[in-house]
């Protein structure tokens, strides 16, 4: 389900998976912009606008929030709720299998940057209990703040008041440093292995 709900300030321990290079091998929201340029020509009219927001980005004239406002515009003319799920359907099997709902062991957290109508249909059919993700309107922009750094903690804390959080997954030693700070212990994601860690 996603984090709109709020749970239970009961104490109870959870564990925190990133997605994407954590328990998915590469970035989903690249992925499935180019499976949508291949299998919806009417996306092609956005590339401009796309690489003039990713050109402003790397220039450092607008934040990571503005550049996916770019990217992501082009959703306004898919089904983006179908184009998710075929776009699943493809691309479900390369989860790692540690990212399985078979292979967790407790209340499971998805916490991730992506988009939420790619991240909300993934986390549902691994059946994680709670998903955290970057939620964008019907025309692709982003509402509120794009689900990184802090911002992860505040959105995990905000549905999640009052939990001990055992383990925590990502890839990112930089980006995730936030969450990594939640964990009694930490793993950073390497192309699909688990590789234990100390924060410092």
């Amino acid at each position: 389900m996603n984090d709109r709900k709020i749970y239970s300030t009961d104490v109870f321990d959870v564990d925190v998976y990133d997605f994407d290079r954590t328990i998915f091998p590469v970035d989903s929201g690249s992925l499935f912009i180019s499976y949508c340029l291949l299998h919806y020509p009417q996306t092609w009219i956005f590339i401009p606008y796309g690489l003039a927001g990713l050109t402003k980005y790397a220039l450092r004239e607008i934040s990571l929030r503005d550049m996916k406002n770019y990217v992501f515009r082009f959703v306004s003319v898919i089904p983006k709720e179908k184009a998710a799920e075929k776009f699943w359907d493809k691309y479900e099997k390369f989860i790692y299998p540690w990212g399985r709902k078979e292979s967790r062991r407790r209340f499971s957290v998805l916490c991730s940057a992506s988009p939420d109508f790619l991240i909300n249909e993934i986390g549902s059919r691994l059946e994680f209990d709670v998903i955290i993700s970057t939620i964008h309107d019907e025309k692709g922009r982003v509402i509120g703040q794009n689900c990184h750094d802090n911002e992860k903690v505040r959105r995990i804390r905000e549905v999640l008041p009052n939990v001990n959080v055992i383990n925590v997954y990502s890839d990112s030693l930089d980006h995730d440093r936030p969450i990594f700070s939640l964990g009694q212990h930490c793993f950073h994601a390497v192309n699909g292995a688990r590789i234990p860690f100390v924060l410092k």
